[in-house]
């Protein structure tokens, strides 16, 4: 086995161009000649001759995931709102299909979430996607039953 700080000691000379015709890369030192190209401080990276570039064709896409599914949120104030103004019947069930019929909700939305924010007085039957701690306290306390989809 040989010993590596024995062995001959390979250095490749460095090519210092525009260092004279024998060189091979004397003159204009490799670049070609005349144009934006042979000049120094030059950067042309994604131009495309005028043509709109790449990166400008293609959509945006940042942080709006494609998959993205939209989820409603609704609290218990709008839903007891909703009842008092006739809107919605509390003796039927709550869910996005009679939300979307009555035009209260988007009909882009896939999903629903219910939130506990204000109070529910009536007895309502929700089925619903998801809901808050204090949301499902509070329907139970007034007396109402939800149910969730399980379908995520």
């Amino acid at each position: 086995m040989t010993n590596l700080n024995n062995t001959k000691k390979v250095k490749i000379k460095k090519l210092r161009v525009g260092r004279g015709i024998g060189s091979g890369k004397g003159k204009t030192s490799g670049r070609g000649v005349k144009g934006q190209k042979s000049r120094s401080g030059v950067a042309i990276k994604s131009f495309e001759g005028g043509q709109m570039p790449l990166y400008r064709r293609l959509p945006k896409r940042g942080f709006n995931p494609i998959k993205k599914i939209k989820v409603a949120i609704l609290n218990l104030d709008k839903i007891q709102n909703l009842i008092e103004n006739k809107k919605i019947k509390q003796d039927t069930q709550i869910n996005l299909d009679t939300l979307q019929k009555a035009n209260i909700v988007s009909k882009s939305f896939k999903k629903i979430k219910i939130l506990g924010s204000g109070d529910i007085k009536s007895k309502i039957n929700l089925n619903v996607d998801f809901v808050s701690k204090s949301a499902k306290e509070k329907l139970e306390k007034a007396g109402g039953t939800i149910s969730l989809n399980h379908k995520n």
